[in-house]
């Protein structure tokens, strides 16, 4: 998800680099279109009484946290069906479990039953009774880390485990991107509560120096290139121009213009955030055929953004073309008569708080291999720009303090067991994740031409084979971590 100023990067150089401000992107799309409910997927909306502080004795208070369950398929407790648990993102899971076909699919054979619990300060999982409440200063919003959303699900497992009498039911954790990320996080943190995980696209090495800071803008730049490198060359040279033309006289209107935005332009950094994350979202769901996840969008959208870009006119300016390719992204159904640059339609605003606390992911741009301007991740930056949005310093070294990811082949070799590190290497936040296997039963499924936790789409009659046989092994592997707890647990239902 990538975000610019307060969502992107930091940038340096002011003549012919245009300058960018530096945060960590969001996993999923800030502009992104408004959340459908999809009618094929039947679930009760229940509500849990979560603490809001699980890690103090002191009564911090309580809020109602949103799940949805489906029990249509379950085989029940006395045949020890499995639950199969997906660690909800930063935004309304409803949004989630509409998108998470896979899991939704695989519960009848399995005889599952299906839990989408929502993450704190996210959706309808409001603390203090409103966004506003909730997000009010940095004492309120104090309570919105990972450790804290792991904790609700694992208190939400257990109760409800214990009033459907399941304490026998072996249970499977599902998430893609940052819920992935919770999902691999909270089977090593707790497992004794969970058999296994699926780990979709989590890049849980994102942190500190573990991978090169520069990997996620490369593999996007590199998304680009590989389909055409007169558009990787477009979007270089657009920086430039977007800079220059701001500052003319009517530079600002003219981009208005051109860009077709709804209000008039106040400054050419949110432009170029709102170019830029359509770039970063492109390589994320660039999937092989026609979805709608963040946004309406054909099969293969980079090749089409480029090939908007190519095969413009002759002597048609270096930003029409740019405008021209970005509006499969954002209009690809030409429905949209002018466009907005600071719309949160699936309400993760939250991720900001996050990004400047705990989920610091190092960012920078590489001159020679990146299409986009040049910078480096600046740790002062970071923090002054902390202190001015929140008050507070990000704590940069906190989660490998708390889950670990310094020499993790050795560590969690040693700790961890059954989880599924799954990851398309078209997508960028491929490169902050476990791309090899750590043990037996830490697996690496990689697929060159995956993106951002396609296998936990639905399937459709236009699945390639690799995306098939990705899901069997997804398949054999839940299989064989639920047939290795039944063994210890007596008789319960085979598939």
């Amino acid at each position: 998800m990538a975000t610019f100023r307060p969502h992107f990067i930091l940038l340096l150089l002011l003549l012919c680099i245009i300058t960018f401000t530096q945060s960590t992107p969001l996993f999923l799309g800030k502009y992104a279109k408004k959340p459908n409910k999809l009618s094929s997927y039947k679930y009760k909306t229940q509500y849990f009484t979560q603490q809001l502080d699980h890690f103090s004795f002191q009564d911090s208070g309580n809020f109602s946290q949103r799940y949805l369950i489906n029990a249509d398929n379950w085989v029940g407790a006395q045949r020890k069906g499995p639950i199969f648990m997906y660690c909800g993102n930063e935004g309304d899971i409803e949004w989630f479990a509409s998108n998470s076909g896979f899991i939704w699919e695989i519960a009848p054979r399995f005889g599952a039953m299906l839990l989408f619990p929502e993450h704190r300060y996210y959706g309808e999982s409001m603390p203090y009774g409103s966004k506003e409440e909730a997000y009010k200063n940095s004492t309120t919003l104090s309570y919105l880390t990972a450790e804290q959303a792991i904790a609700d699900y694992a208190v939400l497992l257990r109760e409800l485990k214990q009033n459907l009498s399941a304490e026998g039911c072996p249970v499977v954790l599902f998430g893609g991107s940052y819920g992935g990320m919770l999902a691999a996080w909270m089977r090593l943190k707790y497992p004794h509560l969970t058999v296994g995980a699926l780990a979709s696209s989590a890049p849980i090495l994102q942190f500190e120096d573990i991978v090169p800071p520069e990997t996620f803008y490369n593999i996007v730049s590199n998304d680009f290139r590989r389909e055409s490198i007169n558009c990787f060359n477009t979007i270089k040279e657009s920086w430039g121009e977007l800079q220059s033309m701001g500052e003319n006289t009517d530079g600002l209107n003219q981009l208005t213009k051109t860009f077709h935005l709804c209000g008039e332009l106040k400054n050419t950094q949110d432009l170029s955030d709102w170019l830029s994350s359509a770039y970063s979202y492109l390589a994320m769901v660039d999937y092989p055929y026609p979805s709608d996840f963040l946004m309406p969008l054909p099969g293969h959208p980079i090749r089409e953004v480029c090939k908007r870009i190519d095969s413009a006119a002759d002597g048609t300016s270096v930003l029409d073309r740019i405008f021209y390719g970005v509006s499969i992204y954002y209009n690809f159904t030409g429905a949209v008569n002018c466009f907005k640059l600071d719309d949160d339609p699936h309400g993760m605003s939250g991720w900001q708080w996050q990004a400047c606390t705990e989920m610091v992911m190092p960012m920078s741009s590489d001159p020679e291999k990146s299409m986009f301007p040049i910078f480096n991740f600046n740790k002062t930056y970071e923090e002054e720009r902390c202190i001015r949005s929140y008050g507070v310093k990000p704590r940069f070294r906190w989660i490998t303090t708390e889950f670990g990811g310094h020499d993790f082949k050795t560590t969690w070799k040693n700790s961890g067991s059954n989880i599924i590190f799954s990851n398309g290497l078209l997508d960028p936040w491929s490169g902050g994740s476990v791309l090899q296997n750590v043990s037996e039963s830490l697996v690496a499924l990689v697929t060159e031409e995956g993106a951002h936790h396609l296998d936990l789409r639905a399937s459709t009659p236009n699945d390639p084979d690799w995306l098939v046989q990705q899901r069997v092994s997804e398949i054999r592997l839940i299989k064989g971590w639920i047939d290795d707890y039944n063994q210890g647990k007596g008789s319960a239902f085979s598939m």
